[in-house]
């Protein structure tokens, strides 16, 4: 979808994903060793009480649902930015499913433009999780 194409307010619904223990085990072992993301022992003792998902794996579960439909498609020509806040701890059998939707438009030169999408994940008694902002560079239709 061209530039022009994009409404803010457009929205995607992002179907349910469920946390995989083993698969977030070792996305945290090779990426964040950090102890309540690997011991079950240390997590045990920590506020939430057993070994928690890392943020960042949590928006990559739910950025796969929405990546192959993207807003821009084939015109989204790249990234920009990105801000994570997170809310809640997402442990292994969390089911998360979410919402993407565009925030607002930049028009950026002759050629393309920005969108802000805004992504929020959900866990399965709908309490807000993570808030993702991200833009995109899209083509436009037409240019010189």
């Amino acid at each position: 979808m061209y530039y022009e194409d994009i409404q803010t307010g457009d929205r995607r619904i992002l179907p349910e994903v469920r946390v995989e223990r083993e698969k977030m085990l070792d996305f945290s072992r090779q990426y964040n060793g950090a102890l309540c993301h690997v011991s079950d022992e240390f997590a045990a003792r920590t506020r939430a009480g057993a070994i928690t998902a890392q943020g960042i794996y949590t928006f990559a579960l739910l950025w796969g649902q929405y990546a192959p439909n993207n807003f821009g498609q084939a015109q989204d020509i790249g990234g920009s930015d990105l801000n994570m806040e997170f809310f809640r701890p997402v442990f292994a059998g969390d089911v998360l499913h979410g919402l993407a939707y565009v925030e607002s438009k930049t028009d950026r030169n002759p050629y393309n433009g920005a969108i802000r999408v805004v992504m929020e994940v959900y866990n399965q008694r709908d309490e807000l999780v993570l808030r993702s902002r991200s833009s995109s560079v899209i083509l436009k239709r037409e240019h010189p």
